[in-house]
């Protein structure tokens, strides 16, 4: 007995079949629930008819492809998100900048950045969640904050301090950067200077010192350090 030979498909698929083929995989399963139901809206004899037309083996008349276009009108009508009407990340215009004198040498007098008007904003990546930048001067926390350099600065409400990570802090009359250990006692930390090269005679010019936690009127983590630029 000769092998029965299968069903090929047909030479040329018209675009109304290929349109059909795509909206019936779209479809399947929410506008009707299989092809015994399609085939009854569409006026076909058997299912095996949709099969012949899904298996590109058959074109579909054009006028049955109207009337699947026009049975299921309101599953083609249902427009998907675009990415102009999903919701958009609030626009950020960057962190306000004050050049005021900020030292680890504790030898500036005490200005309220409050009082004062930013000279610029800084803006780039990483930093959304700072609240202002201030710049740096003098050599006390080098080579980790360079003269010159600006630093994005995140506020620190609570005081809660990670000892070892650099702060800038306002104590006293005097702003500062400073690299904040654990103290002997809780209400008291260590404000360290990474430069420990520098000496005057046989001792530290930038020596380490105490500093009560509830004296510090302004505590805030250096989060990002933009560096000045040699030419």
């Amino acid at each position: 007995m000769e092998e029965q030979a299968k069903p090929k498909k047909i030479k040329r698929i018209r675009p109304e079949t290929l349109e059909f083929i795509i909206l019936y995989n779209q479809l399947r399963g929410n506008a009707f629930k299989g092809n015994n139901e399609l085939a009854e809206v569409l006026g076909f004899n058997s299912p095996a008819s949709i099969t012949e037309i899904i298996k590109s083996r058959q074109n579909i008349d054009p006028d049955k492809l109207r009337i699947f276009k026009d049975k299921y009108k309101e599953f083609l009508n249902i427009k998907r998100p675009t990415l102009s009407t999903q919701p958009q990340a609030p626009h950020f215009d960057g962190i306000p900048m004050y050049e005021v004198v900020a030292t680890a040498s504790g030898v500036v007098v005490y200005n309220d950045i409050n009082d004062m008007q930013p000279v610029g904003r800084m803006n780039f990546p990483g930093i959304e969640e700072c609240d202002f930048a201030l710049p740096v001067w003098g050599h006390s926390m080098y080579p980790y904050l360079e003269n010159g350099c600006w630093v994005a600065l995140k506020e620190i409400h609570d005081k809660k301090i990670l000892p070892g990570e650099v702060y800038y802090i306002e104590w006293g009359e005097y702003r500062m950067y400073k690299r904040l250990l654990v103290g002997d006692n809780d209400d008291e930390v260590i404000a360290h200077s990474d430069n420990t090269t520098e000496m005057i005679g046989n001792r530290l010019k930038y020596a380490p010192f105490v500093v009560k936690i509830n004296e510090i009127k302004k505590l805030c983590l250096v989060k990002d350090i933009h560096k000045k630029h040699n030419h």
